[in-house]
């Protein structure tokens, strides 16, 4: 219905003044600023000026903001407090750096709007570090600092943290076990007289690991000196915790992890903190752990991929801890069944001694390792021992096994059917909707996509249309499945994802697991076997042969030795690289040949590089503003995988591209170092931001 056309006059004569009024209203807030604006604040009467890192992850706002310290203020901010300061108009979080006296600022300076708390969480030696990392890694202090300081916990702030009392145990005891090392002994009596050495400690198969780094931190807290050791998960966590308790007794250390929870982490945080505890222990939420004294940083199995943190900027927590090792002046010792080409770079260089046990001694603790088809006996017997997943070798290890005790199986691929093809033309089966890799979660599920779920019951081949499809990747489940069938008189049990088993019982068994989830057994395992190696070895990664042998010989140092009838049987390539060292049992000397490669190549560690990421516009422009240092290379840009950007991304941003910068290693600061420079001229100019990664994991 129309309006009557003297209703709309009556209204528009009623509306006509209301932005006369609204502007009215706004001079006369600006002729009387004076009564609104807060009165000064009494300045603190010492060091009234307090420097402080605000809590914000802009590349070209990285650095201390100076604030005025109200009188009230005076006794609670302190070095390493929390803070409320008014920036660009919002009240946000920020530390306290330190109190000076005066500001090179010329104008009147802000006052603090609030001290969140007096408790000093943030230590010179951490703050320090912080910046380490983030110039190293080409990335912001606000975002280290949300790695290196937990959330405050209110609560647990007011409860006092209980000190331990002093440590008066025997290191002869303690240093017993080190002494298969050449040089193990010497290395806890230094640790126990004030020294800092540092090693690279390849450990025996079947070595109790955890007992010796207690008898390191416990050599280190002799000297009045603390111990910072970081191990790759929970369950390994456990592990050292038992044995510090049994070295140091309780209350001499605590446990650092992120999922231990916001009260007990920040509980663990502050008794290390305030100096009660000199010992900790922990995953790599623990590698910025403020342990007063700090004589001794260890790291267990560096090659893991869980110590590479998944968020800006990306620190692995073995640079971490070298970093710190080398600002602080502690020892540092990086150890591991395997031995990562990192490490061998630390002894190439000459920055780290080798500690390794006679090439006696390892035979004598290995296992006996074979590959499937490495002879033509073999090969006569069984055809088929180079192609079947199962050869006949290792089906007859298994048996052989269960007849003394349990048999461990390492799979790479959790779940059932995990890749589908074809089964007439061997074409990846895809999903029509999306394009995502189909596969099969259980027998009687049908197949789905693993991106978008939608399930394919009438799926067709678009190659050759046939709708048959086969299994060229196998997970666990289904792997236990078969060999329930072939063996039904024993238990089959399964070890990954959600579903990981500490330990099992030393009674004849089988146990399929996922590297990193292989449940332990007192005794160790009769008989380990290693199935579908090819799978991880066709991986185009810079670390796919290293990381192939790391997870070999940390499943096989689970098996028996040789003398106790422990075997090892690898299904795969009997010439390939990996698998010659693991029957060698010769982790060191993979790790030489490796890095000469990687020299050759001009690859880390000989080298340093970052990846850039982002839409191609975007990395044509953030390359045009690096100066880069002499004998800079860049590589690309080439597209990045969908697999490694996920659905979401793929279907919802544009292309993303990727490309490399390499630089020589002593170059490595000033790449880092323009990058930076980078991040903050786009950042202050809000153009869309470049991810970074610095010296990343995995290159693909």
């Amino acid at each position: 219905m129309s309006q009557r056309p003297e209703a709309a006059d009556d209204r528009a004569g009623r509306e006509t003044p209301l932005p006369q009024v609204v502007r009215a209203r706004a001079r006369e807030a600006q002729q009387r600023p004076a009564a609104t604006a807060p009165a000064p604040a009494d300045p603190a009467p010492e060091l009234p000026v307090a420097r402080v890192l605000v809590d914000l992850p802009l590349a070209h706002l990285d650095r201390p903001f100076d604030y005025l310290v109200p009188a009230r203020m005076h006794d609670t901010v302190v070095p390493g407090s929390r803070v409320k300061v008014r920036f660009a108009g919002q009240d946000v979080d920020g530390f306290v750096l330190e109190r000076a006296g005066a500001s090179e600022h010329a104008g009147r300076l802000s006052p603090l709007r609030r001290a969140v708390s007096a408790e000093p969480v943030l230590s010179p030696a951490v703050a320090r570090l912080c910046e380490l990392v983030a110039a190293r890694y080409a990335g912001t202090r606000s975002d280290v600092l949300r790695l290196a300081v937990p959330p405050r916990h209110a609560t647990t702030e007011k409860r006092p943290s209980p000190a331990g009392d002093p440590w008066a145990g025997d290191l002869a005891s303690a240093a017993a076990g080190w002494g298969g090392y050449p040089g193990g002994p010497e290395l806890l009596h230094g640790l126990a007289g004030g020294a800092s050495p540092r090693a690279v400690w390849s450990a025996l198969p079947g070595e109790s690991w955890p007992c010796l780094l207690a008898a390191a931190a416990a050599a280190t807290l002799a000297s009045g000196r603390g111990s910072l050791l970081c191990v790759p998960d929970h369950r390994d966590v456990a592990r050292v915790d038992a044995a510090l308790s049994a070295a140091l007794g309780t209350g001499r250390h605590v446990v650092l992890t992120a999922e231990a929870g916001p009260a007990r982490r920040y509980r663990a945080f502050l008794a290390v903190a305030r100096g009660a505890v000199r010992v900790v222990v922990g995953t790599r939420a623990a590698a910025f752990a403020p342990v007063h004294d700090l004589g001794l940083v260890a790291i267990w199995d560096d090659g893991d991929d869980l110590y590479a943190e998944p968020r800006a900027p990306y620190p692995h927590t073995r640079e971490v801890l070298l970093l710190r090792a080398d600002d602080e002046g502690c020892a540092a010792l990086v150890g591991g069944v395997a031995r990562t080409v990192e490490a061998e770079y630390l002894l190439r260089t000459g920055w780290a001694a080798e500690l390794t046990a006679p090439r006696p001694a390892v035979r004598a603790a290995a296992p006996l390792v074979s590959v499937t088809g490495a002879t033509d006996r073999e090969l006569e017997r069984d055809p088929h021992a180079r192609t079947a997943r199962l050869p006949r070798s290792a089906f007859e290890g298994i048996r052989d096994g269960l007849a003394r005790g349990p048999v461990l199986l390492q799979t790479p691929r959790q779940g059932y059917a995990t890749i589908l093809a074809c089964e007439t033309c061997r074409s990846p089966a895809r999903c029509p909707p999306c394009g995502g890799p189909l596969r099969q979660t259980a027998a009687e599920r049908p197949p789905s996509c693993r991106w978008c779920g939608t399930e394919q019951r009438s799926w067709a081949c678009p190659e050759c249309g046939e709708r048959g499809l086969r299994a060229p990747v196998l997970g666990d489940r289904r792997t236990a499945e078969e060999l329930g069938r072939a063996f039904p008189q024993v238990p089959v049990r399964t070890s990954s994802g959600e579903r990981v088993l500490a330990t099992v019982d030393p009674v004849p068994s089988v146990v399929v697991a996922t590297p990193g989830a292989e449940p332990l057994v007192d005794g160790g395992y009769a008989v380990v076997v290693l199935l579908d190696t090819w799978l991880m070895l066709a991986r185009t990664d810079l670390r796919t042969v290293e990381e192939s042998l790391r997870r070999g010989l940390a499943a096989a140092a689970l098996a028996r030795g040789e003398a106790d009838g422990g075997r090892v049987v690898a299904v795969g390539d009997p010439a390939h690289p990996a698998l010659q060292a693991l029957v060698r049992w010769d982790p060191a000397g993979f790790a030489r040949r490796e890095l000469e490669e990687r020299r050759s190549a001009h690859l880390p560690p000989a080298s340093r590089l970052a990846t850039l990421t982002g839409a191609e516009a975007d990395l044509a422009d953030a390359v045009a503003t690096l100066r880069l240092p002499p004998g800079a290379e860049v590589l690309g840009p080439v597209e990045v995988p969908p697999h490694e950007r996920g659905p979401r991304q793929v279907a919802t941003d544009p292309a993303q591209m990727r490309l490399v910068v390499r630089v020589p290693r002593p170059a490595g600061a000033d790449l880092s170092r323009t990058l930076v420079e980078m991040q903050g001229v786009r950042s202050a100019r809000k153009l869309p931001m470049v991810r970074v990664q610095v010296d990343p994991v995995g290159l693909g």
